[in-house]
């Protein structure tokens, strides 16, 4: 498996835990791609449509043989499967995978971007990024992911999610330090 990939997953409806877990287990199961890592999982609040609950969200990496849009059938169906509805642009889903990165290519296809167009514009999925890639630059671009999560306005509304507590004792993520501390304590 030759390619390096990078997946973000997002859930809003029913047991969200449980839709990412789902989806992971079905990347992770099909013969041609391999779940090589994942990172902690973050409560966000909506963007875009805003009146639905707060989503869990989180990266991963994978390893395929796929070509990019073999991938997007892929994850395609596992939304369906998992009951993902396209009601509402942005609005609430079970379970949504995007493909963030695909090597350090630059494509677009009628149906798929890479790297995803809005990632650059979103904490919930570069700090996940970050977790589990530190040192990853964009493509094709001198800016790493540090520079541009500095740039981002809405880092405060990232939350790591622990489902032992209630809501009102998350901690936001309010610095690189913190994801920094936590890659360096898991070595």
């Amino acid at each position: 498996m030759n390619h390096d990939v990078y997946i973000a997953l997002g859930s809003n409806i029913g047991d969200r835990y449980d839709h990412l877990k789902t989806a992971i287990h079905l990347l992770d199961q099909h013969e041609r791609i391999s779940v090589e890592k994942q990172s902690s999982i973050y409560e966000t609040e909506p963007v875009g449509y805003v009146n639905q609950q707060a989503f869990l969200n989180m990266v991963i990496y994978v390893k395929t043989d796929l070509s990019p849009r073999e991938l997007l059938d892929v994850t395609q169906a596992i939304e369906t499967r998992c009951g993902r509805k396209r009601d509402i642009r942005w609005g609430p889903r079970t379970i949504d995978l995007d493909i963030l990165l695909f090597d350090q290519e630059n494509m677009v296809m009628e149906t798929l971007s890479i790297p995803h167009p809005r990632m650059w514009e979103r904490a919930f999925v570069m700090i996940p990024l970050m977790e589990l890639q530190p040192m990853l630059k964009a493509p094709h671009s001198d800016k790493s992911l540090e520079e541009i999560y500095k740039a981002l306005p809405d880092k405060e509304g990232v939350r790591k999610w622990n489902p032992g507590i209630v809501e009102e004792e998350f901690e936001p993520i309010a610095s690189l330090k913190a994801i920094h501390k936590k890659n360096l304590q898991d070595r």
